[in-house]
Order: C-alpha cells, then sequence, then structure tokens
C-alpha cells in the first residue's frame, strides 16, 4: 500500500511532510492520523531539523478535514474518539519544538483548515479556499477551529465564518489573518523553503523559545505574558549558539548554530 504521508528531507534542516492521499482530497481517515503522528514524533525528536513544512499532495486540495466516507460508518463513540485523535494530532503539530508552515496548495475545509491553524504560518497558493463548514453538516469545529481561529482574527469574523460555513478565498483569508502569504499555486512551495530557509539561519534555542513566549503568552495576562517571556529568554543566554551568535557578529560573518 501506497504511503500515506511523503516524507523528506530538504536543505538538510528542514522536514516536508505532505499528505499524499489526493484521490480523496487528503482527507484525514484513521490510517492517515496514524502515519502523521508517527512522523511528527519523528521530526520533534530529531535535533538536526529545525523547520517543518506541511502540504497536500495534488493541486485540488490541502485537506479536506475528517474523512467523511469513513466516518459514515462509525458509531457516535467512534467518531467522538475519531475527532479527539484529530484535535490531538493538531495540538501535536502546534506543540512542536521548531516553527512548523503550512503550504495551502488548494482547499483547506473543516479538519483541514484546523490543520493548518496548528501551524505556526501559513502560506496558500493563489486562488486555494479555505474554510471551518462543519455547521453545514450539522457539528461544530472539533479539532480546535473555534478557538485557534478566534484567537487569530477575533471572535467576530470566526463567528461570521463558522455560522455561516461560507470558505473564503486566498485574498480574503490575507485580509482576515487567517494566511500570512499568498504564492502562484506552481511557486508555492518554492516560498514555503525560502521562509524556511531563512528560520533555518536563526539560534534553534532561540527559534524553540519564541516559539514557546508566543503561543504560551497569548493564552495569558500581558503580565503573565512578559513572564513567560522572560523565563524563554533566560533560556537562550547560556547557550552556545548564543555566544557564536556574539563572535560571528565581531568577525563580520555568518553564524553556525549548533543547537547548543
Amino acid at each position: 500500500m501506497a504511503s500515506l504521508i511523503d516524507f523528506h528531507i530538504k536543505q538538510e534542516h528542514i522536514a516536508v511532510l505532505t499528505l499524499n492521499r489526493p484521490e480523496a482530497m487528503n482527507a484525514l481517515s484513521g490510517p492517515l492520523l496514524d502515519e502523521l503522528n508517527t512522523h511528527l514524533e519523528t521530526i520533534d525528536n530529531d535535533d538536526n531539523i529545525r523547520a517543518t513544512i506541511l502540504t497536500g499532495a495534488g493541486e485540488k486540495a490541502f485537506c479536506a478535514g475528517a474523512d467523511l466516507k469513513e466516518r459514515k460508518e462509525m458509531t457516535d463513540m467512534q467518531v467522538v474518539r475519531n475527532v479527539g485523535k484529530i484535535g490531538e494530532t493538531i495540538c501535536k503539530v502546534e506543540n512542536m519544538n521548531m516553527p512548523v508552515i503550512a503550504a495551502i496548495n488548494g482547499a483547506a475545509l473543516g479538519g483541514g483548515l484546523e490543520l493548518a491553524l496548528g501551524c505556526d504560518i501559513r502560506i496558500a497558493a493563489a486562488g486555494a479556499k479555505m474554510g471551518l463548514t462543519e455547521t453545514s453538516l450539522a457539528i461544530i469545529p472539533g479539532g480546535g477551529g473555534t478557538q485557534r481561529l478566534s484567537r487569530l482574527i477575533g471572535t467576530g469574523h470566526a463567528k461570521k465564518l463558522i455560522f455561516s460555513a461560507k470558505p473564503v478565498r486566498t485574498e480574503e483569508a490575507l485580509r482576515l489573518g487567517i494566511i500570512e502569504e499568498i504564492a502562484e499555486p506552481d511557486a508555492l512551495l518554492d516560498a514555503a523553503y525560502t521562509l524556511a530557509a531563512q528560520i533555518i539561519q536563526n539560534g534553534p534555542v532561540a527559534l524553540k523559545q519564541a516559539k514557546t513566549a508566543i503561543n504560551k503568552g497569548m493564552q495569558t495576562d500581558i503580565n503573565t505574558g512578559l513572564s513567560i517571556e522572560r523565563l524563554c529568554y533566560n533560556e537562550t543566554i547560556p547557550t552556545d549558539d548564543r555566544k557564536e551568535g556574539l563572535v560571528a557578529f565581531k568577525e563580520k560573518r555568518s553564524p553556525i548554530y549548533k543547537g547548543m
């Protein structure tokens, strides 16, 4: 059986994960989720990987969300467990030790958009549509969409999109702040690679701590957030990388960071 996730390393420090069910719009079946989780754990435990790109196979879809054909055969309790598994997988993406870029190559609907929202940065192919369309199926987003989208674009815009179940195209998604960049379809992965290449030039410990400070700080009040930032900053001080950065600056050369 063909792999449901294509995993390879690009430019030494960049992992690329491709959802590989184009015939099913890369829907999140149980086997795909199992395979994705295995790769996420492998990447997160590899100190040599400093950024990850998540995309979909084909041109039609990044991810259409839950596999509705699979779900139609499930009991109510199986559906609840399946949704929980999707949510846990997205949390695993969100909590990875490195920046994660979603390269949205096509439609990102329901759980597919929720998966993209679990990433740190989203670049979408021009013309791609995205939305949390669950209320049209008489359910609600269950993989974190009500929470992450609201925090990203504000409750009013999130409610409008979720209540109406209406997808938006890339231009509107950029205006709302759902995505950070638009690229032509044939240049999407190059745009993601370029950004990832810029990111991995920087200190791995600093990247991890910056991500932690932002993600944790956003969940609390400003004073607690500032305390979290200070703690994360302090983690970078005793590192060899910090010393290397100062020496490289003095010597007018590019630093060579080792994540230590």
